[in-house]
């Protein structure tokens, strides 16, 4: 950055080159691709305007006018940054061709690409040029260029061209020639071990050092002599008679070991002929044993062979009477055949169909995007004729398949597909090769033909030996009368049985061994490749079948729509029957207010028929509001699949708003309609009011809102909504029933039900939930989790007062604050007892995941699984999960949740085993339940006075989300 700052200062003042240009200089050089100065050296000179040069920073060339180089300062006349690198041990071939060079630079720039590549240098030339060993992990770049042969081995000889070499880091190969071995050095000896002796041995003087060494370092000592005067003998007793006699006794001794010695090998000799002898006993009664055995051997021999020889014919009538064409692939070729002979082909009518159904979809589109009502009748015109033209395609598909036997074929690929899965199980999931069919006919016409001439030469050789029981019959028929020659027809029994005996061996063989890997490979890709072309053909037939259904629809229903414009009569009736009963409604309520404040007295009857009235107008309202989404549903509908135009041409019946809420909002419904008494026990947070709809209690929650919160409540909301509409009471979320504005205010209403002392806050604090109770619970809550996460929605503030346990035994997640993002609802600080319910991750600023809900899911689990027990933390704040006795099943989800932190999911939480395992019912516990009676008959009797409210909801929620 340095470099491009100081050329960019100085390069465009600069003067350009002219006369001979230095090739070791460097100048700057404009880029032609971004315009920017780069330093460079000049290659080549192509003519008096046109130069080669190479960006010695990055090392790329480039052809540059002599305008664009300009001379630079010395100060930025230093080495280039760019190094050029030649792989170790490589060379180029000589009869490479362009192309081939090409693919090896693509194939090396694919291997480097974005990667970190260990250089073990090697040497450096004297141009710079570094040669290095490249490494990516365990990968050796070089050899793998080498594999694929874009360059091969070569021997690297000293050169004056390397001025470097690296000795510390030795590589496979070496930059010299060896021109002989390497010495093997042995073992020397230690020559300080050889001290030469001092002083003289009996008179003889000390050895030299290579008298030593010859002599294997050992000193020979002299004799001593034997002297006369060391004997006290008789005079008559001559010196020579004592010789003698000295040498007597020497041979008589030498005499004596000789003769022990003779003892000794004799004895050995006597030994070993005793054991010899025994040796031949035993060798002579083994021989005994085995002649008696070949005697009597003998003398069954033609029974036993002819018994073996029947009994290996019975087995190969078994096995020939067996189907074995599995083993030669015979259900695959008939299979192929038959898919081969009736394949099922795409109508013609189909892909015509395909086009005009496509471009009656754009035209939907752009009439459900459009905003302009005149551009909107022209949109829709366009779109009429395309209908018609889809009308007369969908009459000519359906005409077409009609005529096509698509229910038989598919029920013979289904019994085909079948009854090959039944044999050969598992399939490969391989490419569509017709190499692989070509592969399989030519290996079965080989497996055919070697089966044929083997069973052929079996049929053969049965043959002749039976011709040779027949011939022997007239041989020992004492009737037949003309001699035959014994040489021809007994006397070649032997040959005959052992052809029969071979014969009939190798058919057994080829049936019963197990084929070779080779020939399974064959058989289950070719059974990979039928299976392919049947689920192929399957999923046409579907495709077909498909189409051809919804175009029976779209022919059933485009009939009465083509004539007939969807009916708004019934919506605006409705829209007007509840604004003349709203009107009614509030003119009661101002007849009541103005009998309840007047001075004069009044018959208690006359304000209570009133009241009734108004009872009955409210029940009417809501009626024709439930008829009213009705209406509104059947014209979303209508919208979804015929009519996108609705929303349009009619702006007035607000479809639009209805549909962005995914059914959620209504216009219709106001905050002064309600009988409703502001509930200040649970309106910590916004406005919050209880009432009553057709025997259902609810809660309205008021919302501040502006022009943008407006849009973002309505969204969320009905994201919200739309989540729970698709398994709703399996949602495990609590349901909103509707979303209306305030006219006169800014404010958003939601209503939701309402659960008196239901949430876990509360239900905690009067009975606690048992274990089983409490796995119940979670269980649906964990669902609550999964059916938001899987909408994509975090919930973020998971605490005991937004969750509510039905009846103690269903959990589900309460509604969160709409008007707030992710980010504000984990703002807040949340505890469960001595527990924080917010996650280590969200602690450090990140921001929320599913992974920070369940964590919070995990701590109230354990809230409820040790209830009042006190909790130890580690120093991040996690609880210490072990301290607590509890279920292994439990303990691990909790450690997953809380303290490994495993990156586990709400559909995995779902499958825990402690929410699969059958639990068993707690014990009885009659404190308990006498204590569940009345705070039953309690909560019974307040909402038989409910019409009081006040009073009713003290021992309510502390906190309402």
């Amino acid at each position: 950055m340095k470099i491009g700052c100081s050329l960019s200062e100085v390069c465009p003042h600069a003067n350009s080159v002219f006369g001979n240009l230095d090739p070791k200089k460097i100048y700057g050089g404009l880029f032609s691709e971004d315009k920017c100065w780069y330093r460079c050296k000049v290659l080549k000179v192509i003519s008096d305007e046109k130069c080669l040069v190479r960006y010695v920073d990055y090392g790329n060339t480039e052809i540059l006018s002599r305008s664009d180089i300009v001379e630079i300062p010395s100060d930025l006349q230093f080495s280039s940054v760019a190094k050029k690198y030649r792989l170790w041990g490589l060379q180029i071939p000589s009869g490479q061709e362009v192309t081939q060079f090409d693919q090896g630079r693509t194939f090396l720039g694919s291997l480097i690409f974005e990667k970190e590549i260990k250089m073990r240098i090697k040497a450096t030339y004297q141009d710079g040029t570094v040669i290095a060993q490249a490494e990516y992990g365990t990968v050796d770049i070089g050899e793998e260029v080498a594999k694929k042969g874009f360059a091969e081995k070569c021997k690297l000889t000293s050169s004056t061209n390397i001025c470097e070499e690296k000795k510390s880091d030795p590589g496979p190969l070496v930059l010299r020639n060896l021109k002989g071995p390497i010495p093997l050095w042995g073992h020397r000896s230690n020559q300080s071990a050889f001290s030469r002796p001092k002083g003289r041995l009996s008179g003889r003087p000390t050895l030299d050092l290579k008298n030593e060494n010859d002599a294997g370092n050992h000193v020979t000592f002299p004799k001593e002599s034997l002297t006369v005067g060391d004997f006290n003998l008789p005079s008559n007793v001559s010196l020579a008679k004592i010789k003698q006699d000295q040498k007597l006794i020497e041979e008589n001794e030498k005499l004596k070991t000789e003769k022990e010695i003779l003892l000794e090998s004799c004895k050995a000799l006597e030994s070993k002929v005793e054991q010899t002898a025994q040796e031949l006993q035993q060798e002579k009664a083994t021989t005994m044993d085995l002649t008696k055995h070949l005697e009597s051997t003998l003398k069954t021999r033609v029974g036993t062979r002819m018994k073996n020889l029947a009994a290996k014919v019975e087995l190969l009538k078994e096995i020939r009477r067996v189907n074995i064409s599995i083993r030669f692939g015979n259900d695959l070729s008939d299979a192929i055949q038959v898919l081969d002979e009736e394949c099922f082909t795409i109508p013609a009518s189909l892909n015509e169909l395909e086009i005009i159904w496509t471009e009656y979809n754009m035209a939907q589109e752009k009439i459900k995007t459009c905003q302009n009502v005149n551009e909107g009748n022209i949109l829709i015109a366009k779109r009429n004729e395309v209908q018609q033209k889809l009308y007369m395609a969908v009459e000519v598909f359906i005409l077409e398949v009609d005529e096509l036997p698509l229910n038989k074929r598919l029920k013979t690929l289904q019994d085909l597909s079948a009854s090959l899965e039944a044999v050969y199980g598992q399939a490969n999931e391989g490419t569509n090769s017709e190499e692989i069919l070509k592969k399989f006919y030519d290996w079965k016409c080989d497996k055919r033909e070697e089966f044929t001439s083997v069973r052929s030469e079996t049929e053969v050789s049965l043959q002749r030996l039976m011709a040779w029981f027949q011939s022997t019959l007239k041989a020992f028929d004492l009737s037949v009368e003309e001699s035959l020659t014994f040489e021809d027809t007994i006397g070649n029994i032997d040959e005959i049985l052992e052809k029969t005996e071979s014969s009939i061996c190798k058919e057994l063989e080829i049936s019963l061994v197990e084929q070779g890997d080779a020939d399974k490979e064959i058989i289950l890709n070719t059974y990979s490749q039928v299976l392919q072309k049947i689920h192929s053909e399957e999923r046409l037939i579907a495709t077909v079948q498909s189409k051809y259904k919804h175009s029976i629809e779209f022919k059933k229903q485009i009939i009465e729509c083509l004539n007939n414009s969807p009916n708004l009569d019934h919506l605006l009736s409705i829209k007007k029957t509840l604004k003349s009963l709203k009107a009614r409604l509030r003119w009661k309520l101002v007849e009541k207010n103005n009998l309840e404040e007047s001075d004069d007295d009044h018959d208690g009857s006359e304000i209570e028929k009133i009241k009734q009235e108004i009872t009955q107008l409210r029940k009417s309202v809501f009626q024709e509001i439930y008829r009213e989404q009705e209406e509104y549903e059947k014209l979303n509908s209508l919208v979804q699949k015929w009519f996108p135009e609705l929303p349009l041409l009619h702006p007035e019946i607000g479809l639009l708003k209805y549909m962005n809420s995914g059914g959620l909002l209504t216009m219709s419904l106001e905050r002064d309609l309600l009988d409703a008494e502001p509930m200040k026990e649970l309106s910590s947070k916004r406005p919050l009011v209880c009432s009553e709809i057709n025997g259902q209690i609810i809660l309205l929650k008021g919302y501040s809102v502006d022009v943008d919160t407006e849009a973002r409540v309505i969204q969320r909301a009905a994201t919200y909504h739309r989540a729970w509409r698709e398994a709703k009471e399996e949602s495990g979320l609590l349901p909103l029933i509707f979303l209306f504005l305030c006219k006169s205010d800014p404010m958003a209403y939601l209503m939701v039900p309402y659960y008196p002392r239901a949430n876990l806050s509360a239900v905690q604090a009067s009975m606690p939930l048992t274990s089983e109770e409490a796995l119940k619970v979670m269980k649906g809550v964990a669902q609550g989790l999964h059916t938001l996460h899987k909408a994509d929605i975090i919930h973020g503030s998971l605490h005991q007062n937004n969750v509510f346990a039905l009846n103690r035994e269903r959990g589900i997640i309460g509604d969160f604050d709409f008007t707030k993002s992710v980010s504000q609802r984990t703002s807040v600080n949340m505890m469960v007892g001595d527990l924080n319910l917010i996650s280590p991750e969200l602690k450090m600023g990140k921001p929320a995941s599913p992974s920070s809900d369940l964590y919070a899911y995990g701590c109230l689990l354990l809230w409820l699984s040790v209830q009042n027990q006190e909790f130890e933390t580690n120093e991040d704040g996690i609880p210490k999960v072990d301290q607590f006795h509890l279920d292994d099943n439990v303990k691990s989800l909790l450690c997953s949740l809380i303290c490994c932190r495993s990156s586990m999911t709400a559909e995995q939480v779902l499958n825990a085993e402690c929410f699969l395992l059958p639990k068993g019912k707690s014990p009885p516990n009659p404190e308990k339940d006498t204590e569940y009676t009345q705070c039953k008959e309690e909560e019974e009797l307040k909402m038989e006075n409910l019409d009081k409210y006040k009073g009713n909801t003290r021992s309510g929620e502390a906190n309402f989300d």
